[in-house]
């Protein structure tokens, strides 16, 4: 029992002492439509070091990595982790999320390229700060499309992808819609085809509405465009993937379509990670059940491979 309470005070006191070697600042990106509130998180250093911009996946997701529905933590405890080892990092809430609602606009004006375009100008205010070695972008499920697209700019040193989408969003979308019952599918086929070819559909039934409504169009239509394995091709960088095998939402082949695309990039297989990066079984409730438990670590091995990576590969 002696022997128990060392060891807990033990860690208690290491988790103390690295938490106090970080340094938290808040860090706004101005774009004209409001402000994009974000964190800093420095590790105390004298020498530069590398930087991540951590890009958030689809939905209404904040900069740690949770939405109004589910609190996981999963991107405030990823920059922690970069952080006690001496790698920066920069985490923000989407447009119109959480402290940067101001920087919403209406749905039928938003699209792709305007969460591309958020990217750029934060690699932008990177690029200005010269506490730093080197920028590398971060994209966690949507978020790595959005994340290659804006790594082709020269100034990104390398570009992770985790639980990265591997093909054209249509396609994921048509393979989740013919999985329902057919007269789903029947229904959804002539409006997914119109808008793969940039056409806009007026009349959607009700049962589609949430996913196929009017203001949701202009977005959709701008997604459909980009194909990540052409997008990820272009990347004369280093690149790592990073995928889990419990991942409900992204499965193994599209880690399998990303590598494929640029043969060069590293390839890492983490056992038992979900989507949300913590460890989880493959049985469905019980791997949702991990999207709302913020106490829940990462999933051992996730860290190691990204500061290896940074520190490592290709030097």
């Amino acid at each position: 029992m002696v022997l128990k309470n060392i060891f807990g005070l033990a860690v208690l006191f290491m988790t103390g002492l690295l938490s106090a070697q970080l340094e938290e600042k808040p860090v706004t990106l101005t774009t004209e439509t409001g402000n994009i509130q974000g964190t800093m998180l420095l590790p105390r250093h004298s020498d530069k070091i590398p930087v991540v911009l951590i890009i958030a996946g689809s939905g209404p997701t904040d900069r740690n990595g949770n939405n109004p529905m589910m609190k996981n933590n999963s991107l405030k405890m990823l920059a922690e982790g970069l952080g006690n080892h001496g790698i920066a990092s920069v985490r923000f809430d989407k447009r119109g999320i959480a402290e940067s609602t101001e920087a919403g606009i209406e749905e039928s004006s938003l699209k792709f390229e305007t969460y591309i375009e958020d990217a750029r100008d934060w690699i932008d205010l990177l690029k200005e700060n010269d506490s730093f070695s080197e920028i590398v972008v971060l994209g966690h499920s949507e978020g790595s499309l959005i994340g290659m697209i804006a790594s082709q700019d020269p100034t990104v040193d390398r570009f992770i992808s985790v639980a990265g989408v591997g093909e054209p969003a249509a396609k994921q979308l048509e393979r989740q819609l013919k999985a329902q019952p057919s007269f789903v599918w029947e229904q959804s086929e002539p409006i997914l085809q119109n808008l793969e070819m940039g056409k806009k559909v007026d009349s959607v039934p009700q049962m589609l509405y949430a996913l196929f409504r009017p203001s949701v169009q202009p977005y959709l239509i701008s997604w459909f465009e980009y194909n990540p394995q052409t997008e990820l091709a272009k990347l004369d960088k280093p690149v790592l993937l990073i995928q889990g095998t419990t991942d409900i939402q992204v499965d193994m082949q599209n880690v399998e379509q990303l590598h494929a695309s640029n043969p060069k990039s590293e390839k890492v297989i983490l056992e038992g990670m979900n989507h949300i990066l913590k460890e989880a079984e493959m049985d469905r409730m019980k791997n949702i059940e991990t999207y709302s438990n913020p106490d829940l670590p990462l999933k051992d091995g996730l860290i190691t491979a990204i500061v290896d990576f940074i520190k490592n590969s290709g030097r």
